[in-house]
């Protein structure tokens, strides 16, 4: 994802309460070995304790957890609320469980700015695991928390630590067996040669200079992603650079995503460029092309020992690639090229995960328009990626339900391909960022570290939550893409600037964020 031209567009979105504070007794006498009243509706409206449930205020403000109408599913949901700040548990404690693992699931809505607001798992013999409530004041979101009991018992817990007027809904709780987590947590990391060789630095958080694959890494990245350009004007992000970059990164003992773009420069929803050595070629002369630029690639890695785990053919794809012959408008071509490119990647190794790349996190109807017609022209890919930048690219809720209905319309594993979120709105070099004003954020989210790390933990909350496991994780963008006088955005000019450092994972003190601790999502 690159735009060198401005987008304003500011999405009103809610915000992720944040991290957790100390965990409140919960247990009482009363206990049951299956979940009661998951869904709130014995007691009507205005119940402090609902059946079944528990409530415990340290400061005793048990009145700000309640019931009232309006559930996600029912005529009713849990709510905590006050005109003052307050701190407040509803918790249910199960006993007499078979040890295993056992997965929490939630339907919640938030309005954001809490100190923390989150449904949590704990006393259950393992240590507590936690999701934290994604901002969205209108739509509901589901969220999922697992554990292993391995005491037959276990509390389910429902926080908040929050300001005065600040709010959650919680309902359709489900507690059964099953586990979660994320397979993929990952960064593009495709800056970061050109970055080293104009002088840039990385260090860890003490401030040591280190390696940006081992910070990234010791944070818990397990996955990194590379861009691939056919014959790119400043010699960057080619295929031999991409070698040396996949050598690194197969070190580290993460895996690779090899991102084509089938371009010398950025291909994305508004571009995608012929490569010149391309240039007046026909359709049958392209689909030479993809495969052989394709098949060239991913050999010479798995010849240096670094088979690419997964494949993109094509970047953010929406109206198709090698314009015009391979656009949207002629989905046979299209089809051809990406079968062209999907045949070269097995030709390589069988193994090889192809994934089909959109920018439409948050399109339902758009999304589906595209992999519908996919489908019925007889594309071949193994999974679906989508680019979802919350200021362009729809709500939490909108990317939610793309999201799972991708992954269940077409029974294919989902990931997404792209997500940023800024730490900070000035700009490090002269070029202007790209999301540098507070109207163009997500209404919740601040353009702080906080913020940061709040927006990627909600991302993969979602990600994790896809029904059936076919939640596969998430790649940030561009987390190594700092300001470096001679790595801007355009590769014919080394003077261009970069407007997208406020996004990356390193500060401007060139030391890693703590907002790398999403990695180690569940």
């Amino acid at each position: 994802m690159f735009h060198p031209r401005r987008t304003l567009r500011a999405l009103l979105l809610p915000l992720a309460a944040g991290l957790a504070l100390t965990a409140l007794p919960a247990q009482t006498a009363r206990a049951a070995s299956t979940l009661t009243n998951g869904g709130f509706e014995s007691d009507g409206t205005g119940t402090a304790t609902p059946a079944g449930w528990s409530t415990y205020s340290a400061a005793g403000q048990n009145s700000a957890s309640f019931t009232e109408a309006g559930g996600h599913g029912g005529g009713y949901r849990l709510s905590h609320w006050s005109s003052s700040a307050y701190k407040v548990e509803t918790y249910q404690y199960l006993s007499g469980l078979t040890n295993g693992t056992y997965k929490l699931t939630a339907w919640v809505r938030s309005g954001g700015g809490q100190n923390s607001a989150y449904i949590a798992l704990k006393n259950c013999g393992s240590a507590e695991q936690r999701t934290d409530l994604p901002v969205s004041s209108s739509g509901w979101i589901r969220i999922v928390t697992s554990v292993a009991v391995t005491n037959n018992q276990c509390t389910i817990s429902i926080n908040s630590d929050a300001n005065a007027g600040n709010w959650i809904n919680v309902d359709d709780l489900t507690f059964t067996s099953g586990s979660t987590g994320l397979s993929i947590k990952g960064s593009d990391v495709s800056s970061l040669i050109k970055s080293e060789a104009k002088g840039g630095v990385y260090k860890n958080s003490s401030g040591t200079t280190q390696d940006a694959l081992a910070v990234l890494k010791n944070a818990g990245q397990n996955y990194a992603r590379l861009k691939v350009w056919v014959n790119p004007a400043d010699g960057y992000n080619n295929k031999t650079r991409v070698l040396a970059a996949a050598k690194r990164v197969k070190a580290q003992g993460m895996k690779l995503l090899v991102d084509f773009h089938y371009s010398d420069t950025w291909a994305d929803p508004g571009a995608q460029s012929v490569p010149s050595a391309w240039s007046g070629h026909s359709y049958s002369q392209l689909r030479t092309d993809v495969y052989n630029h394709t098949y060239d690639v991913l050999n010479a890695l798995k010849a240096q020992g670094t088979t690419a785990d997964m494949v993109q053919v094509g970047n953010e794809i929406n109206g198709g690639m090698l314009w015009p012959a391979g656009s949207t408008s002629n989905w046979s071509q299209l089809a051809g090229l990406l079968n062209s490119g999907y045949d070269a990647v097995k030709a390589v190794s069988s193994g090889t995960t192809v994934a089909l790349h959109l920018a439409k996190g948050g399109d339902l109807s758009g999304t589906r328009w595209w992999f519908d017609n996919a489908v019925s022209n007889g594309v071949k890919f193994d999974v679906i990626g989508l680019s979802y930048y919350g200021y362009w690219h729809g709500t939490l809720a909108e990317f939610q339900t793309t999201l799972d209905d991708a992954a269940s319309r077409y029974s294919r594993p989902v990931f997404v391909a792209e997500t940023a979120y800024p730490f900070r709105l000035d700009s490090e070099d002269p070029h202007e960022n790209i999301i540098d004003l507070p109207s163009e954020l997500v209404s919740g989210y601040p353009a702080t570290v906080v913020g940061q790390t709040r927006w990627m933990k909600d991302v993969a909350s979602i990600v994790e939550a896809v029904p059936n496991g076919r939640g596969l994780g998430v790649f940030y963008w561009e987390s190594t893409w700092t300001a470096v006088t001679g790595n801007g955005w355009d590769p014919t000019d080394a003077s261009s600037g970069n407007g997208w450092e406020n996004q990356a994972l390193f500060g401007y003190d060139d030391r890693a964020l703590s907002s790398m601790a999403w990695f180690s999502h569940r």
